[in-house]
Formats: C-alpha cells, structure tokens, sequence
C-alpha cells in the first residue's frame, strides 16, 4: 500500500507531497477552501500547519481538525483510478 511520507503547504492551498513508492508533486485544493470545515485554512498560518498524521492522513490544526484521505490525493497526483491502484479489489453494491 502506497503511503505519504511528507508533505509541504505551498502557496495558493496547493500541498507537494512524496508517498513511499517515490511519487511526488504538488496538488491543488483551491477547490476546497473557504467551504465548509476549509474555511479554517483562511486562518492566518492554518494552512502551513500541513502535515503526515501517524495513520496516514494529510492533516491540518492541532488536533487534526481537517483530514484529506491521502488515497484521494495520490489519485489526484498521479490521474489513477480507483481500479488502477487496487485492481485486485471488488466493490461491494449496498442496496
């Protein structure tokens, strides 16, 4: 399983991040800010405290008060689907 090591916040809400399997690049989340929860990246230094939770998770604040799914990430760094990174993987339909 891929796995983020580092990550750094950047200008613009834009994050680089290196994931163990050596992928590294920069991910825009303009998109996000100012909605919802994200409105707390507007707070002055908020968005700087990006970082690599012990679970995995991109992070922001103390108590890691916003959490970005580093799978969600890594798909959007690298333009892989979900069944590209696990093709060994069946979804299960809930009715």
């Amino acid at each position: 399983m891929v796995e983020p090591i580092e990550v750094k916040a950047k200008d613009g809400y834009r994050i680089w991040l290196r994931y163990s399997d050596g992928v590294n690049g920069e991910v825009d989340l303009d998109y996000l800010a100012g909605q919802g929860v994200f409105k707390a990246w507007d707070s002055p230094g908020f968005f700087e405290t990006a970082r690599v939770t012990d679970y995995g998770f991109i992070a922001w604040g103390k108590g890691d008060d916003i959490e970005v799914c580093p799978n969600a990430l890594y798909m959007k760094l690298t333009g892989k689907s979900l069944e590209e990174m696990w093709p060994d993987s069946t979804a299960v339909e809930i009715a």
